[in-house]
């Protein structure tokens, strides 16, 4: 450790009008980091109106666009450029740590604009990227700023060796896994708890309703099978999405009766579901670089089924915390799940190999991972020259 604590700038992508994975790993890290006597400011595309985390500098709207299966709200241009050169220069910064570099918003622009050691963390998981190919003549000279680079999971790391060449540190997502354990269940969203046919499991998925990727279909086609094994399932569905709610509701058919659609859920809301179901399943058919979500419930002490995506198969330590179906196969799915709650004695042991492996995806271990990549960088910078200034917008 430097023994001093560092005035660090995050750069966040992606907005915090809609806030998905990247944002929240931003939020928290920023407030694990202020915890430990660092000063942090974090540069985000927001609405000046928009009710951002504390740590975060709204940076102004964002616009949508498609990028990696999902959409993507984006800030770039002459406009931003000259923001987050003020930002920059406003707070005097001991380190930049710049999230999807890569990505064009306001994580080149301060790629382009840094002149302190940079930390670079890559969440994506892609195995050919369009978008990666093009950013990458536009970025080599700046790409040589960067101290040291973090990939959240070996599938980000495959995708920075495969596009950007040059390896990355392993570090995870973290979670404040306390927020998650010994959380009071909601009575309304568990099931009976009887013998045989009269038991009544709840089973839950989290997530974009209208994002294929997400795998909302898969699960609703394995719905049909798993009642005919367990007719009093329950399956509750958290997510937004109106137009995925309604496909789904349409290919349910009379099947509907069994599924409890919650809308758009709040952490609060989030941790108690977590920890009233039997089951979390994930479906999500590809584009994970990690799964945040499966830590969360593991957590909670539910019993994870997730597909067989690589990401989600390391998360789950191969199968050993939590169990895994073929990805895309809704009849696989059903049979897990029934696996699942017919195999009572093996599902326990998941949840319990799962309470002690999610321990090294905490925050307590994740920031002192974070905080020696940041070290590392700042000793480089001290040792040797910096780079010559990479373009700059007006370049």
């Amino acid at each position: 450790m430097t023994g001093r604590a560092l005035r660090v700038g995050i750069v966040c992508p992606y907005s915090f009008d809609a806030p998905g994975g990247v944002q929240f790993h931003i939020r928290d890290l920023a407030q694990a980091l202020t915890q430990r006597g660092h000063f942090v400011s974090v540069l985000a595309p927001a609405d000046d109106d928009t009710d951002v985390p504390e740590h975060v500098t709204p940076a102004g709207k964002a616009i949508a666009v498609r990028y990696n299966g999902s959409v993507a709200r984006l800030s770039f241009g002459p406009r931003m450029a000259a923001r987050v050169r003020r930002w920059i220069e406003a707070n005097d910064f001991d380190l930049l740590h710049i999230h999807e570099p890569m990505v064009p918003s306001l994580s080149m622009l301060a790629l382009w604009e840094a002149d302190v050691p940079v930390v670079a963390t890559f969440h994506s998981a892609q195995a050919r990227s369009r978008a990666l190919q093009v950013a990458y003549p536009l970025l080599r000279q700046s790409l040589e700023k960067i101290a040291a680079r973090i990939a959240v999971s070996e599938d980000a790391r495959r995708t920075v060796i495969d596009h950007v060449g040059g390896d990355a540190i392993i570090i995870p997502n973290g979670v404040y896994t306390s927020a998650f354990t010994d959380v009071p269940p909601n009575p309304a969203w568990q099931g009976q708890k009887l013998p045989g046919l009269d038991d009544s499991p709840t089973i839950c998925f989290l997530g974009r309703l209208d994002e294929p990727r997400k795998g909302l279909p898969v699960l609703t086609q394995a719905i049909p099978d798993i009642l005919l094994r367990y007719p009093k399932a329950r399956f509750l569905i958290a997510g937004k999405g109106d137009e995925g709610k309604a496909t789904a509701l349409a290919s349910l058919g009379a099947h509907a009766a069994s599924v409890d659609f919650l809308g758009g859920i709040s952490d609060s809301e989030k941790s108690a579901l977590l920890s009233s179901v039997d089951l979390y399943v994930a479906p999500q058919t590809g584009g994970e670089s990690f799964g945040i979500v499966l830590v969360e419930a593991m957590s909670a002490g539910a019993g994870v089924i997730s597909s067989d995506i690589g990401a989600f198969r390391r998360v789950l330590d191969e199968g050993r915390a939590g169990a895994l179906f073929r990805n895309g196969d809704s009849a696989d799915l059903a049979r897990v799940i029934i696996d699942a709650l017919t195999d009572r004695p093996a599902t326990q042991a998941r949840r319990e190999h799962a309470a002690t492996w999610v321990k090294r995806y905490d925050w307590s271990t994740v920031t002192s991972q974070i905080e020696a990549v940041y070290d590392m960088a700042v000793a480089a910078q001290a040792a040797i020259p910096p780079p010559v200034k990479g373009r700059s917008w007006q370049a």
